[in-house]
């Protein structure tokens, strides 16, 4: 679920745009295979841990291929992005939430556990809210630490994002960003500051309307039917616009830490905007009403990154 998201901006580039990105190399970074210290090239391998950790963590990979924009239900909005309008369906009445629940995952990388990443979900008055950290391990913290804390918050009618907010500590970057939802103006603006170099930075784009960000969407695919043979097509936005399409292949006996699950495999890619053509991600959700996420994996140019569920904190 979530090859997805990077974070120096917040902006969806698969993980160029937000700022932990999985698409690009680190700043300052170069790709020759010399050296492991932070402040020399780092060898491909290490770039890839980096990768791992961060976007890994935070299972954003998942989140923004698996993202989606949704609707009102009494006026489901549509996205004006491609050939034809892309529509979104608000959760069904009585939707269970999974609130109280706190998944937690392993990011591993050809066998190497590199962090630890934690995703839960909460009642906020009339909203909910989406928690999300990432915690480097082992060996790889000391090369590389990521700290990292995400807030997302939504509308429950709708599945409308409202806000995110970012606490970043990755190496030797330190940053906070926030963007907002303005569907009344159909605007979302970005806001960031460098809590190293106080640097800031304000951007306001074009919201083509109900959108969910890249921590919400990791629920969105969770709430849908996901029978056998069914796709679904949907744009997700942190304030530029990508559109996903996701299938849902076939059945399999998965086994991860948290235990053994009949599953449904979800395939998921980015169709056009800025995401298109940068990876493919596979998620294998539970076969039960409730359709945990139990295994993700990440295709991307440079490897493959494996997400286990390693149990469910309540």
């Amino acid at each position: 679920m979530a090859a997805w998201s990077c974070w120096p901006s917040l902006s969806l580039s698969w993980c160029g745009s937000l700022p932990w990105s999985m698409s690009r190399l680190p700043q300052g970074l170069k790709p020759v295979y010399l050296g492991l210290g932070w402040g020399a090239a780092e060898s491909a391998p290490l770039q890839s841990i980096r990768s791992l950790l961060v976007i890994g963590g935070l299972l954003c990979c998942l989140v923004v291929l698996i993202a989606a924009m949704l609707s009102a239900q009494q006026a489901p909005p549509t996205a004006t992005i491609g050939p034809a309008p892309v529509q979104i369906t608000p959760p069904r009445p009585n939707y269970p939430f999974p609130d109280g629940r706190s998944y937690v995952y392993s990011a591993e990388w050809h066998l190497i556990t590199a962090g630890t990443g934690i995703v839960r979900m909460e009642a906020a008055g009339n909203e909910r809210k989406v928690i999300a950290s990432a915690e480097s391990s082992g060996a790889v913290n000391v090369i590389f630490p990521v700290h990292d804390r995400f807030e997302s918050r939504f509308d429950p009618r709708t599945f409308c994002s409202l806000s995110i907010f970012k606490h970043s500590e990755e190496g030797s970057h330190k940053r906070e960003t926030s963007i907002h939802f303005d569907y009344a103006s159909k605007k979302s603006t970005l806001d960031e500051k460098n809590l190293k170099t106080g640097e800031t930075k304000h951007v306001e784009n074009d919201l083509a309307g109900c959108a969910t960000d890249v921590i919400t969407g990791f629920y969105y695919l969770q709430s849908l039917p996901l029978q056998l043979g069914a796709s679904y097509e949907f744009p997700i936005s942190d304030g530029k616009t990508t559109i996903v399409h996701a299938t849902v292949d076939k059945r399999e006996q998965i086994k991860v830490p948290a235990g053994t699950f009949s599953a449904v495999l979800v395939t998921a890619e980015a169709t056009s905007g800025p995401l298109q053509s940068k990876g493919k991600v596979w998620v294998w959700y539970s076969e039960d009403p409730s359709h945990t996420p139990v295994q993700m994996r990440a295709k991307l140019g440079w490897g493959t990154l494996l997400f286990r569920l390693q149990r469910i904190e309540k």
